[in-house]
């Protein structure tokens, strides 16, 4: 950056003087304008070392406005005088500074990063700013001197640095991400740097008016069009290289000097002809009307064949001066050839010879597709618009000579086609939505009529150029375009039910799981809370030795409600969770000390609830409860005094922010409830203080407690157990867990290597087998052959000894050896079948001993398979899985201390149903987004009664049920295939569970005649339900 005139503050950038056209300055008077001479003089220091001086004094007038312009802004449009855009190359701190007015400016090149595949526009400066510059030029603003923005707080100059310090920003030239904004600048710079100084400059100016107003919707065609024109045609001044023995081994480096058209392309001496006088012109310096080399071969609106016939690239001829060997293929040949080598590229270097395009070639380091897409899409842009064309940079069409102003026949020809592509957009929405209004006035008609006839006409000629490009790139298109087939498994939402499905049997509608039969369903809060707390109770009844229990049991066991008959399952639960609760730290009447400091924020009409007063609440619970840490609850004692306990555990780690009830509970608790008004009897207040007559006395605490509804119950149980996960004993088992399920990993792998290894070692002895094998007749055919042979000798024998008298004992001593020698033979072929038989025997009493071992060690994977899942419960509690509308499927036997199968391998099971739980809030919402209609799909398919909302539970309890569930479920969708999966898996522990319970159910269900039984008949009834003859077997005695 160079500083002039400190006074008035007045920025220039450092650019060279060759972009002074794109300069904009705003002087005012003479001081100013001798400012300005002082700026274009440092600037041109650069420029001299690059171009002659006629032309550098040339650019200097033409900047200073001398070229025939007192004005030295002539020919410049003003800008605001307080604007100011400084070179991102400045590296300065940024500082506070003074709004100079007025300002030069000098514009340069712009750079622009992308972010998240858009252009980073800079801020201008507001209104505001330039009007507050105008009235009080001193204003201290905040300037981002990379940049040049100006920001009037800083908080917004910090906040856009932060933006630009972000790692989000892309190289628009390389296309490298990951970068912040200073960063993607440099790069693009160097690679505009590096990309500008090897294209080949003759080649620019033609390529860019080849690309300029050209409509085509991908720059990769443009590419494609722009390369295949201009890699056989050459300008004069280009660096090629040239291949002078056909043998493309060694090449020269080259300067085009003269380009002769197809005209010259037969005539040798005209070529030589042409050549003198264009020299002649150029020394005598009168005009020489030189032939333009490739005049149509760089339209690209004129098709290729056209291009070729009128003017071929392979009758051009071109004069190259030969300048110097190509450095890497030339020395290796050098050392091929020795000196003949160097003799004859001493003889070649510096001549000047008469080669044509097809042993002309580019560096592809300056020429090539990549190249070429870098450079068009450095110099051109394109409006958002359909059908907008490709325009060259208003700048470097300047530069190069370009046309900016866009035709009349062209942009009537833009027109059309924009209006075309409109049209084909408009019809396509018109077929979707409807057919249009058929109510329009006649001369509107005769006027669309009229547009579309010249439109037509218009486009005919441009549809004929383009006929084969655009149906090459139709075919390529559909190409692309074939709907490939959907791959299973997919989305569940993708995936519908087809008339071929409803045809095979699969169920549209799925089975309405039963709400009702649901526990405590009245309210979905508790019956979570109550489902929480036996999950909780029996997943870790080891560190809590707390024996197993089902759903049911805990169900009844809080429905109870006869004090005189306690019921073991509840003194065994809480009293195990108090003796935890004892690990806990907790503070000394919290409960208290969190009611009194509410007491001063509570108004008159909340100080009482059910008729007692805070202060009597209190007062009632400072002297209950408080030893409850040190009371013996032995359980060869029933657990007696479990109930006081239970308040002073309460009393010492609940308070009003982490259980809200506490108070209602505690009131319920200790005062006894008049029946009549349901309200607490003021005599109730005085009782509540003085010892209970009894155990059972409805003054007593353990009265009150089995009094307490259902709700109450199970807020305690669930505030108790939430206590107890941060216990010592919790952890270490957690922890343990994780040990546990480490170790049945690895003997997992350890099981499935050894079944894999018998599973080959049986199929080696099956093939065995049966190439060893023989048929089962074989031996008995051996045995018949070796009676014949014998029945024969023996009746050959008796003819010997009847026909000894002939005298032929020559021929039967051969016969007795031929008998002999088969008697041998056969015998030898018996022991090797016996011998082949005993090897099948043994070989397949080894395959029966590895099936064995195989068996052995599947029922282990299942056993693993039956541990991985209690010790995982004991860590974590997943769902079986989620169907396509995101209802989580839980089943929760055989988690934890529980186990699916008992001694003697009969079926036990700890709820005995399958619970659906609607999706959550994040699964409503996901699936609200959808644009298929998911209302109605959820309506077909689930039905009002079966649909489930964010914390609804439902639950099916019959296998039919989940039969048809599971028929229910595409097994084409992720999440309902893994589901399905799952539920295959676990099938024999579920249905086994179901069956179960509901013979366990039926078994002990009440008769409407023992219902209306007496009093005493029902509690020695009640005694006999299996939630009272529940025991806790691990129990501590001592405890």
């Amino acid at each position: 950056m160079l500083a002039i005139n400190k006074k008035l503050n007045i920025f220039a950038v450092d650019l060279p003087l060759g972009e002074i056209d794109k300069t904009r300055t705003a002087v005012q008077n003479d001081d100013e304008r001798e400012i300005w001479r002082i700026l274009v003089d440092e600037l041109g220091k650069k420029w001299q070392r690059k171009r002659n001086k006629r032309g550098n004094e040339e650019k200097l007038r033409r900047a200073l406005g001398e070229s025939g312009s007192e004005d030295p802004t002539a020919g410049f449009s003003s800008l605001p005088p307080s604007y100011i855009r400084l070179s991102p190359d400045i590296q300065a701190s940024p500082a506070l500074f003074p709004l100079p007015i007025p300002l030069i400016i000098l514009l340069p090149t712009p750079v622009m990063p992308l972010c998240r595949r858009k252009r980073v526009i800079l801020i201008e400066p507001s209104e505001i700013l330039l009007a507050t510059a105008r009235s009080n030029p001193n204003k201290q603003v905040f300037l981002l001197e990379q940049t040049g923005e100006i920001f009037e707080s800083y908080e917004a100059y910090a906040a856009r640095m932060s933006f630009y310090r972000l790692k989000q920003f892309q190289c628009e030239v390389t296309g490298k991400s990951g970068l912040d904004y200073f960063q993607a600048v440099e790069s693009e710079r160097q690679e505009a740097r590096t990309l500008h100084a090897r294209f080949s400059e003759p080649l620019k100016p033609a390529i860019l008016k080849a690309v300029q107003w050209q409509v085509m919707s991908r720059l990769d065609h443009l590419v494609e069009a722009v390369y295949e024109r201009f890699k056989d045609r050459y300008f004069a001044g280009e660096k090629v290289l040239v291949d002078l023995t056909g043998t493309n081994l060694v090449r020269y480096v080259g300067l085009v000097d003269k380009v002769y058209p197809p005209k010259y392309s037969n005539d040798a001496s005209a070529r030589d002809a042409y050549a003198e006088l264009q020299s002649a012109a150029e020394v005598s310096g009168r005009p020489f009307d030189q032939i333009i080399p490739h005049p149509i071969g760089g339209d690209l609106k004129v098709p290729v064949k056209e291009v070729n016939a009128k003017d071929d690239p392979n009758l051009y001829y071109y004069w190259v001066q030969i300048l110097e060997p190509e450095k890497e293929k030339g020395e290796r040949g050098g050392k091929s050839s020795g000196k003949n080598s160097d003799e004859s590229s001493s003889n070649v270097i510096g001549s000047l010879m008469e080669v044509q395009c097809g042993r002309m070639s580019r560096d592809r380091l300056s020429f090539s597709k990549s190249i070429v897409r870098r450079f068009i899409r450095d110099c051109v842009d394109r409006e958002a618009s359909i059908a907008s064309p490709w325009t060259v940079k208003p700048e470097i069409a300047r530069r190069y000579g370009v046309e900016s102003v866009m035709p009349e026949e062209t942009r009537i020809g833009v027109e059309i086609m924009k209006k075309g592509e409109s049209d084909k957009r408009k019809k396509a929405w018109e077929d979707k939505d409807g057919p249009p209004a058929k109510k329009q006035k006649k001369g509107n008609a005769n006027v669309e009529e009229s547009a579309k006839a010249a439109a037509l006409a218009a486009e005919k000629r441009e549809r004929e150029e383009k006929a084969k490009r655009e149906e090459a790139e139709r075919l390529a298109a559909e190409k692309k375009k074939k709907k490939k087939p959907i791959r299973y498994p997919t989305e569940d939402l993708d995936v519908r039910i087809t008339d071929k499905d409803k045809k095979s049997g699969m169920k549209v509608k799925r089975p309405i799981p039963s709400r009702v039969a649901l526990p405590f369903q009245d309210n979905l809060s508790t019956f979570e809370h109550f489902l929480y707390a036996w999950n909780f109770l029996v997943v870790y009844g080891q560190p809590l030795h707390l024996s197993t229990f089902t759903l049911d049991e805990l169900e009844h066991a809080i429905r109870h409600s006869h004090a005189e008959l306690p019921c073991p399952l509840l003194a065994e639960v809480h009293s195990t969770l108090i003796y935890n609760l004892r690990t806990v730290p907790f503070q000394r009447h919290s409960a208290i000390v969190s009611m009194l400091r509410c007491k001063e924020t509570l108004a008159e009409s909340e100080d009482k609830i059910l008729g007692i007063t805070l202060d009597q609440l209190t007062a009632a619970m400072a002297d209950i409860g408080n030893n409850w840490e040190r009371v013996p609850l032995r359980h060869s004692e029933c657990r007696d005094g479990w109930e006081e306990a239970l308040i002073g555990c309460l009393k010492d780690h609940a308070t009003l922010e982490n259980f809200p009830r506490v108070r209602e509970i505690f009131i319920k608790l200790l005062f006894s409830t008049d029946t009549s008004t349901d309200r607490l009897s003021p005599s109730s207040v005085a009782s509540a203080l003085t010892e209970s007559s009894g155990p059972n006395s409805q003054n007593s605490v353990s009265y009150r407690y089995h009094s307490l509804p259902p709700q109450d119950r199970i807020a305690i149980l669930s505030f108790m157990c939430n206590l107890a996960i941060s216990s010592k004993a919790i952890h270490v088992h957690m922890e343990t867990c994780e040990e546990q399920l480490t170790a049945l990993r690895k003997e997992k792998i350890e099981v499935n290597r050894q079944k894999k290894q018998y599973a080959e070692e049986m199929s080696a002895l099956l093939q065995e087998t049966k190439e060893e094998a023989s048929p089962p007749a074989d031996e008995d055919v051996v045995m018949q052959d070796s009676g014949d042979v014998s029945d024969a000798g023996g009746s050959e024998s008796g003819s010997e000894i009847s026909n000894g008298s002939k005298g032929k004992k020559g021929t039967s001593r051969q016969k007795d050896l031929r008998q002999k020698a088969q008697l041998q033979a056969h015998a030898k072929q018996r022991e090797a079948a016996r011998a082949k038989q005993a090897s099948v025997k043994l070989a397949l009493a080894e395959r029966r001993r590895l099936d064995e071992e195989v068996n052995k060690l599947e029922r282990r994977l299942e056993g693993i398979e039956r541990e991985f899942r209690k010790l995982l419960g004991g860590v974590r509690v997943k769902p079986l899985g989620k169907d396509r509308f995101h209802n989580r499927v839980w089943w929760f036997d055989g988690l934890g201390a529980a186990s699916l199968v008992g001694s003697g391998g009969v079926a036990q099971y700890g709820t005995g149903r399958i619970f659906i739980q609607g999706p959550s809030e994040f699964d409503e919402e996901m699936l609200n987004r959808r644009d298929d209609d998911i209302e109605g799909r959820r309506l077909e398919e689930e039905g009002i009664e079966g649909r489930l909302g964010p914390r609804e539970w439902a639950v099916y309890s019959d296998i039919e049920e989940l039969d048809e569930f599971v028929a229910w479920l595409n097994p084409k969708g992720h999440r309902e295939l893994a589901l399905k999966g799952m539920l295959s898996k676990w099938w024999i522990y579920i249905t086994a569970g179901m069956r179960r319970r509901i013979a366990d159910v039926n078994a002990h269900a009440k008769l409407p005649e023992a219902r209306r039984s007496a009093r005493t008949k029902a509690h020695h009834d009640v005694s006999r339900e299996p939630y009272m003859l529940w025991a806790n077997r691990r129990a501590i005695n001592a405890s």
